[in-house]
């Protein structure tokens, strides 16, 4: 998916922007791939922005818990299954993890969280209802003093059950290695190698567990 922040001073797009996205998006109907979705990562506090999320065709969008509170976070997620949207509930902690799930989220993203375990504290033991699934989302951030330490974080909390990885500066990493560029960040995040097997940066020969590694990340 591509998250637009729509909010001028943060992220320097506009709802004009998300419309774009989604319009492009539309003209890759019937190509191989096909189009993709799109999330309004807009900072939302009420139902006119879901109403225009809806209205410019986007499929999903984030609402921070710890920012507009529960009461507010309940209303948003109705107003999200009105208009058929995905809601995106965005938490920093475990106790606000409970409190999505309570209210009815169904897909949470863990932010400012720091490193694989306080990540997987924040999901773990969770109280889910029997008849509802929960999508685990982990935000990777950059980190600029090595390598390609993002993947390597992105397979371990897959590892530990998360479902989907949001990654945003780390895409812009480049320098360091000639691995580093979007393209090769979101493939080898997408590969099916482990910790256990290979080094997301390994130049040549074969991993530790032949198997399980698909070899360098550009091929």
């Amino acid at each position: 998916a591509i998250a637009v922040m729509c909010d001028e001073r943060m992220g320097g797009c506009t709802y004009d922007d998300l419309k774009t996205f989604v319009e492009d998006q539309r003209r890759n109907r019937n190509e191989v791939p096909g189009p993709i979705k799109i999330i309004n990562n807009d900072l939302i506090i009420d139902e006119l922005q879901i109403a225009r999320t809806a209205t410019y065709g986007a499929h999903a969008a984030v609402i921070t818990l710890g920012i507009v509170g529960a009461e507010v976070t309940e209303t948003l997620l109705k107003a999200c299954a009105a208009v058929n949207i995905e809601a995106i509930v965005a938490v920093a902690s475990k106790e606000e993890a409970q409190q999505a799930i309570d209210l009815g989220a169904s897909m949470i993203s863990i932010i400012n969280v720091d490193g694989v375990d306080g990540k997987v504290e924040v999901v773990q033991d969770l109280n889910l209802p029997e008849d509802r699934v929960v999508t685990t989302i982990v935000n990777i951030r950059a980190r600029m003093d090595k390598g390609l330490e993002e993947v390597e974080e992105a397979w371990a909390c897959r590892d530990k059950g998360f479902n989907c990885a949001w990654i945003s500066d780390a895409l812009y990493k480049a320098g360091n290695s000639v691995n580093e560029h979007p393209g090769a960040i979101i493939k080898s995040m997408k590969s099916k190698s482990s910790l256990r097997w290979a080094s997301p940066v390994a130049q040549s020969g074969r991993g530790e567990g032949a198997r399980e590694y698909l070899g360098d990340i550009l091929m």
